[in-house]
């Protein structure tokens, strides 16, 4: 059901990778004419051993829902059944600190903790008797079910802790490509009772890993970091005992992904 879908979501990842790459390429640019004008900078810290930063971010986040065996087995002349879950990406914001450890000029240990602000948004696609078409059909007498649609939101606070690993290319004039890679834990700031309220029930930690990749461009007085990165949650932090039970046996299991835009200053 959720593949119709997934053009829709690509789409929406391509244009965000195209306006990051857009803007990293104007400031690279800048930097390199710097550089080609004598103007190399030497701000930043890449000589010390440990160094400190902040970022701001920007994210786009959803669910990965797995349907469970009931969900693929129920009667679909049930008119109360469930036709689909769909998650939908959401925006969201985040803000941290960057603390970094000098191995080597071309290698970093990063420790980024922060706290983001989720929104987690499905559409809940329920058989429906009094419709009177089922969506792709011809819309013909013997296409008596429809559809209805009931959206539900999960909000969550997050601690995250990421510790990753950076690799540098060699800086020319004024800038260095990265690519980095690693792993979070996180946990959400509200209690579970709390958490029990929602319409579709989750637990409050996870495990997540992390990749990206950016680019380093350097200043007169600082160094800035336009960076993208993409996580992937491990935990299954499904919660069906506390769900609602109209919807609980149709899901097995609850991942988070994400995809974040990080604006680092060092």
């Amino acid at each position: 059901m959720q593949a119709t879908h997934f053009w829709n979501q690509l789409h929406l990842r391509r244009n965000q990778v195209t306006l990051l790459f857009l803007f990293v390429f104007g400031f690279a640019g800048s930097g390199f004419a710097q550089g080609m004008f004598g103007l190399t900078s030497t701000s930043g810290s890449d000589d010390k051993l440990i160094s400190y930063g902040f970022f701001l971010a920007v994210h786009r986040s959803a669910y990965q829902i797995k349907y469970s065996d009931q969900y693929f087995d129920q009667n679909l002349n049930n008119p109360n059944g469930i036709y689909s879950i769909y998650p939908k990406y959401t925006p969201g914001f985040s803000l941290g600190f960057t603390g970094i450890l000098r191995v080597h000029d071309q290698v970093n240990f990063l420790f980024t903790p922060k706290i983001g602000f989720y929104e987690y948004r499905m559409d809940i696609n329920y058989l429906d008797a009094t419709a009177t078409t089922v969506p792709g059909t011809d819309n013909n007498s013997a296409n008596y079910l429809g559809y209805r649609t009931e959206e539900v939101v999960n909000e969550a606070t997050m601690v995250e802790l990421p510790l990753l690993f950076k690799y540098r290319s060699q800086r020319f004039n004024n800038t260095r490509m990265y690519f980095l890679g690693g792993a979070s834990y996180q946990f959400r700031t509200k209690t579970q009772d709390e958490a029990n309220l929602d319409p579709i029930v989750t637990t409050g930690k996870d495990f997540t890993l992390e990749a990206g990749m950016g680019f380093e461009i350097y200043f007169r007085y600082f160094k800035f970091a336009p960076e993208i990165r993409f996580s992937h949650g491990l935990n299954n932090l499904y919660y069906p005992e506390k769900t609602n039970p109209d919807i609980s046996n149709y899901i097995s299991s609850i991942k988070r992904k994400g995809i974040t835009i990080y604006l680092n200053f060092q």
